[in-house]
């Protein structure tokens, strides 16, 4: 996949996607991506708590991760550029495989983290107790269409998306679709639902979403990694449906928000809790965590978050590591470069640039708590000595 070019435009809507995102900032400003290229060829050592950002650029290992299609183009930039801006012998090599498969690898010890959009369940943790979810971006799951001829931007509520994806509502030019867009051109077309085909934490956020807000969806289907699909094609991570919907007219389906911009498909604007019709962008995936409670292990659901603003199917997506490891020539240079992360001027930048909303900046000293928490022979990584 191709995620270190700037971003094409998209041309389907005027709003735009690239927001202000002085609400949401961690510590650092996102003004230096300005160039053709997420990487401008350097980044500033950072040093907090004595701790430099730069703690691990004379390590040297191959690490290994699987899980999230979902952030994987975040991840995917953020390891090129860790290696080649700070730690020129740290190889990171990341396959997105979907959130289950990403638990079960990290349950199993095959992988060095895993990655999940949703948060392991009490079962999951169960079998891996030694397991922390650390959050490191948002995102939006966006509902994705492709209908030739429409110029209008599609606009949906929760119910219909669901009376959709039920099967329930089959044509575009159905009364509960076209009451909420008056005067768009619907075809009489049948709609093709398009869905993943593989255990996914993108399904698991947008079953939630769509549990939150039909009593029949949450009756009948539920909030699932890998849901009994009452309609619709599979396709394989969020590659699998961009590309089906892309290939397929009259479809819709489900990705996150990089992904269709991207590929430069149309996404609905979606009616939130408050009753405005809101597109994705930082700042309404931003506002869907302003109000919430995210509790001590970060497991949280952001799905039809209250706030005039609030995009209605956003999610935290989280990586999956090790409190103790027996293995420091794999754990500490995993450490160090999380701290780069959450540090980085360079990986923040980055963020914005590939439309994922930085964390809350009150989560920050907790992340960083959680961090210098993490232990390698019950030993800590992170320690003010760390400086370089």
């Amino acid at each position: 996949m191709a995620v270190k070019t700037r971003l094409p435009g998209f041309s389907g809507f005027s709003l735009p996607l690239l927001a202000s995102v002085a609400t949401v900032a961690f510590v650092v400003s996102f003004s230096a991506c300005s160039s053709g290229s997420l990487t401008n060829g350097t980044d500033t050592p950072v040093v907090v708590d004595g701790i430099s950002s730069f703690v691990g650029k004379d390590d040297n290992a191959n690490l290994t991760g699987a899980g999230a299609t979902f952030p994987a183009p975040i991840y995917q930039a953020w390891f090129d550029d860790y290696n080649k801006l700070v730690a020129k012998n740290v190889q990171i090599n990341y396959q997105s495989i979907g959130s289950g498969g990403g638990i079960q690898q990290f349950t199993g010890g095959t992988v060095d983290f895993g990655a999940s959009d949703a948060p392991m369940s009490a079962a999951e943790l169960a079998k891996a107790p030694n397991a922390v979810h650390l959050p490191m971006v948002m995102g939006s799951v966006v509902i994705t269409y492709f209908i030739p001829g429409l110029k209008e931007a599609l606009k949906l509520d929760g119910a219909t998306t669901a009376r959709i994806f039920l099967g329930e509502v089959q044509k575009w030019d159905d009364p509960a679709i076209a009451l909420l867009n008056p005067g768009a051109k619907l075809p009489s077309k049948k709609i093709q639902v398009v869905h993943r085909s593989d255990g996914s934490g993108t399904s698991f956020v947008f079953t939630d979403y769509l549990a939150k807000v039909s009593p029949t969806w949450k009756e009948r289907v539920g909030a699932n990694k890998n849901p009994n699909w009452p309609t619709g094609v599979g396709g394989k991570g969020n590659e699998g449906v961009t590309n089906t919907v892309k290939q397929t007219p009259n479809s819709i389906g489900y990705v996150e928000l990089n992904y269709a911009i991207i590929n430069k498909l149309a996404f609905a604007a979606l009616k939130n809790e408050a009753g405005n019709f809101v597109l994705p962008s930082l700042d309404s995936t931003a506002a869907a965590a302003a109000g919430a409670t995210i509790p001590d292990d970060y497991r949280v659901s952001l799905t039809n978050a209250p706030g005039t603003g609030a995009y209605p199917i956003a999610s935290m997506t989280y990586l999956l590591i090790s409190k103790d490891s027996g293995d420091c020539g794999k754990q500490k240079p995993l450490v160090d470069m999380l701290w780069w992360v959450f540090h980085s001027k360079q990986a923040a930048a980055t963020s914005f640039e590939l439309n994922y909303s930085q964390l809350p900046a009150a989560l920050l000293p907790r992340v960083e708590a959680t961090l210098k928490s993490i232990t390698c022979e019950g030993n800590r990584i992170l320690t003010q000595q760390a400086v370089h």
